[in-house]
């Protein structure tokens, strides 16, 4: 798949396509490694660098009104373009195409990321991705006012967490039968169903179109909003990819030390469909935490001589969310092949159940772990899925032992 090394020599020139978090730590981490060359950075965004995860919370809830990144270009000498699209790359020739001319390369960094996928219809319909979408949403959620969310998703579920704070009359409408299923499974879906009891919920409900003033049902009814909120997923941002000749599959292929399929080329973030040795499968990874880590992979990879060793990227992936007053978070990587264990039980009504549950492989490994308000059990958890620990289950089910103890 991948193409053979080819260094980028440190006076080089680098381009970075994309302007989020994996594009800044991408320059830093670049500069890091010794590159003195040219550094650009083209961005369809107008704003430098922002983080994204708090705009569903802190941006939406009205206690920030921007996630600005800690970027300096001029401290990092970076051609910082706002606002200039990137439109194709000639693979050949090593250029990139944008909206404002031509940029040849020597080293080609793609980290533009994911767009959030929409619905049929000619109504408004809002998504949560940019930090122009955050303060738009915001202006809207307003007490009183009917908010419609599509999708029992994480971003579903921290809108409709932000929507309820701000006093609005909140529906949401869920194609499978439970919060987060497609995700998690059924079962610890509808062990979450409680957190939504001030949400008018529809469950097993698919969406015709979004229409104006209602969300229009696949059986025919319509359900009457003011404000309607899409969050049903994101596609990677790979069109302006589509006749480079780089290898596409649900993002760009690269390999487990992020190289695309052209010489010079390497992607990070959710635009990257990187190859995971640990898994043996293909990850797409739309997590803050794999954004962070992967630029320190690509940048060496880019700058390494012939001959040395490439780095690996392939962590333990790692994700949390703010939701209806919990702190959920989610450790590894599980298929339908694995089995799912409760750390708990019912015992203590519905608010103990599913403080945590973990994933064994059939070779009896621990693969993943989701917790809620357990910090301690997602640490110990990632260094075990790392160590490709093996669980004693019934220790593994008691929420007293610690998880690392339960590893033992």
């Amino acid at each position: 798949m991948t193409s053979d090394p080819m260094p980028v020599a440190r006076y080089g020139r680098i381009v970075v396509v994309g302007g989020g978090l994996a594009a800044a730590r991408a320059c830093e981490q670049l500069r890091r490694e010794g590159f003195e060359g040219a550094l650009t950075v083209v961005a369809a965004e107008p704003h430098p660098p922002y983080d994204r995860p708090p705009l569903s919370k802190e941006v939406l809830l009205g206690t920030r009104d921007h996630s600005a990144l800690r970027f300096d270009p001029v401290a990092l000498t970076v051609d910082l373009r706002l606002g200039t699209p990137a439109t194709g790359v000639d693979i050949a020739e090593h250029v990139v195409r944008t909206t404002d001319g031509d940029l040849p390369y020597d080293g080609l960094v793609l980290a533009t990321g994911a767009t959030p996928v929409q619905l049929p219809g000619d109504g408004e319909q809002l998504t949560l991705r940019t930090v122009d979408d955050a303060l738009a949403l915001r202006s809207r959620l307003q007490p009183g006012v009917r908010v419609v969310v599509i999708g029992a998703s994480w971003i579903g579920a921290e809108v409709a967490t932000a929507a309820l704070a701000r006093g609005c009359h909140v529906g949401c409408v869920e194609a499978g039968p439970a919060p987060l299923a497609q995700a998690l499974g059924t079962e610890i879906g509808e062990a979450l169903l409680h957190w939504w009891h001030d949400v008018e919920l529809h469950l097993e409900t698919k969406v015709g179109a979004v229409t104006g003033g209602a969300v229009a049902l696949a059986d025919g009814s319509e359900l009457p909003a003011d404000v309607v909120v899409v969050g049903i997923g994101v596609r990677p941002e790979t069109g302006w990819l589509a006749s480079s000749g780089l290898d596409l599959d649900r993002g760009v292929v690269v390999d487990e030390h992020l190289r695309a399929s052209a010489p010079g080329i390497v992607a990070v973030g959710d635009v990257a469909a990187r190859w995971s040795p640990r898994w043996q499968t293909r990850l797409r990874v739309e997590h803050w935490d794999d954004a962070v880590m992967a630029p320190a992979v690509a940048a060496k990879t880019l700058l390494q001589p012939d001959g040395e060793p490439l780095p690996v990227h392939d962590p333990v992936p790692y994700f949390w969310s703010d939701q209806f007053g919990h702190k959920v978070q989610y450790v590894g990587h599980f298929t339908a092949a694995d089995r799912m264990v409760w750390r708990g039980t019912d015992d203590g009504g519905p608010e103990n159940r599913g403080r945590a549950a973990a994933w064994i492989d059939p070779h009896g490994r621990l693969t993943a772990l989701l917790a809620i308000d357990r910090p301690k059990d997602v640490a110990q958890a990632r260094r075990a899925i790392a160590a490709g620990a093996t669980p004693v289950l019934e220790k593994l089910a008691d929420p007293a032992i610690p998880v690392h103890d339960a590893c033992g």
